[in-house]
């Protein structure tokens, strides 16, 4: 029986949260340990946990950013495979954590990253489209040259595989925990079907050029400078023919 651990993370959510409180309700699949690290909210987040999923574990104090609440949400789970669902992001259908298990059971041995597809959905959770950025069949560390190709969302990792978080890094540390789980992954299964509803207007995207500044730093300690200058233009050319 494989067991997974979902975690949310959240901050006065209770605008955004209902959402993915009721998809991980609505899971067919029951062999789930969620776990939501809320980072000591003045409105309604706790009270909406509790009445939408009374299964949950819920840590609630001050933290030092979404990284540091992500650690403690890893220091706290106990299944065989971790999945970071957050506040406003949803599982895209009631037997989506059902249909990664059958993924992960039919694979020859057990993988260490899971990954499918991505969802961006409005306000009003009504679809805008897939990511630019698709999940290749055969993701290898390499190909997060082209950017981050899976979203945070859609990539469940074995527990045992799973880093803490670079807390240096505010907004693209999710990017740097995805490329030291590759590096050292030798078994991934693709899951083609959209995983995950993602809330556009996330914080990375409010603070863009902070969050790509700190990627080409997370690139360039992975990948070395020039191949990090060369892929940086090469992204710039495609996108002015």
């Amino acid at each position: 029986m494989i067991r997974l651990s979902i975690i949310t993370i959240c901050y006065n959510a209770s605008s955004v949260i209902i959402p993915t409180l009721q998809s991980v309700a609505s899971q067919n699949y029951k062999e789930i340990e969620y776990i939501v690290i809320d980072g000591a909210s003045t409105d309604r987040t706790i009270r909406l946990v509790e009445t939408y999923c009374p299964f949950a574990r819920i840590l609630s104090e001050p933290d030092k950013g979404i990284y540091d609440a992500m650690n403690k949400g890893l220091q706290l789970a106990t299944g065989d495979y971790v999945w970071f669902l957050n506040a406003g992001d949803a599982f895209r259908t009631p037997t989506t954590v059902q249909q990664v298990v059958n993924r992960i059971l039919s694979a020859e041995t057990l993988p260490e990253v899971v990954y499918g597809d991505t969802m961006i959905v409005d306000s009003n959770y009504n679809d805008l489209g897939k990511r630019r950025l698709r999940p290749p069949h055969n993701l290898k560390k390499q190909d997060f040259l082209k950017g981050m190709l899976v979203c945070h969302q859609a990539f469940i990792v074995q527990r045992k595989v799973a880093p803490l978080y670079d807390l240096q890094y505010k907004l693209s540390s999710d990017y740097d925990w995805c490329l030291k789980i590759l590096e050292k992954s030798t078994h991934l299964v693709e899951l083609q079907e959209v995983l995950v509803n993602y809330l556009q207007g996330g914080l990375s995207e409010k603070k863009h050029w902070q969050s790509l500044t700190e990627r080409f730093c997370i690139m360039r300690q992975h990948f070395g400078l020039f191949p990090t200058l060369f892929a940086h233009l090469s992204f710039l050319f495609l996108h002015r023919r």
